[in-house]
């Protein structure tokens, strides 16, 4: 690693299917490279895929924890300060994190939302664009802050809603964009350019 490098830790939930991708963006001409894959989850299956990648990895089970996300944040941090990140990616990462948490880690914290942000923060993106009739949909990847999915958008990736569409088929779609937009953001952001991404 280059000295001018900047560290990425990637949080993970399940399989990981946007970390792959930015782990494998992160060539020798990029301006960061993968230190660690994070799951709050030990049998995430993407710490398997990302260790086959030689990316180190951790996990720390969230549910122990119960309601205490203070707690499971505490024990978060310990692997994730050891790697010294200088940017977090959130890729799936199926945890509310606390403002203090977010603050730590302020300008620094990226994450990847299936939808055209303003629009449907939370779950269930693709069903509610079907139901609001929208002719397009998409994905955003935005800076973290402590209101959830409300940062500034670093890029978006915009697909056409086709006739007779489930949430299923149109979320495929838009996983295929999440897949190019998340390494073209990280690649444009590493290298401290915070111009958006628009693709689509």
């Amino acid at each position: 690693m280059s000295p001018a490098q900047k560290r990425v830790a990637i949080l993970i939930s399940g399989g990981g299917s946007n970390m792959l991708k930015l782990v494998e963006s992160m060539g020798a001409d990029h301006p960061a490279r993968p230190v660690l894959v994070l799951a709050n989850d030990p049998a995430a299956s993407g710490l398997a895929r990302a260790a086959a990648l030689g990316v180190a990895t951790a996990s720390v089970d969230h549910r122990p924890f119960g309601r205490d996300r203070a707690a499971f944040e505490a024990a978060l941090l310990e692997p994730l300060l050891a790697a010294e990140p200088d940017i977090l990616c959130l890729a799936g990462f199926m945890r509310v994190l606390t403002p203090g948490f977010v603050q730590r880690f302020a300008g620094r914290m990226l994450n990847i939302h299936p939808s055209l942000l303003p629009k449907y923060p939370g779950l269930h993106t693709h069903q509610r664009a079907l139901d609001a009739g929208d002719a397009e949909a998409g994905c955003t990847v935005h800076e973290v802050t402590a209101e959830l999915d409300a940062g500034p958008l670093l890029g978006q990736a915009r697909v056409p809603v086709l006739p007779g569409d489930t949430a299923e088929t149109l979320g495929a779609r838009v996983l295929a964009m999440e897949h190019r937009l998340y390494p073209a953001v990280l690649r444009r952001f590493a290298a401290g350019d915070r111009t958006p991404v628009l693709l689509g």
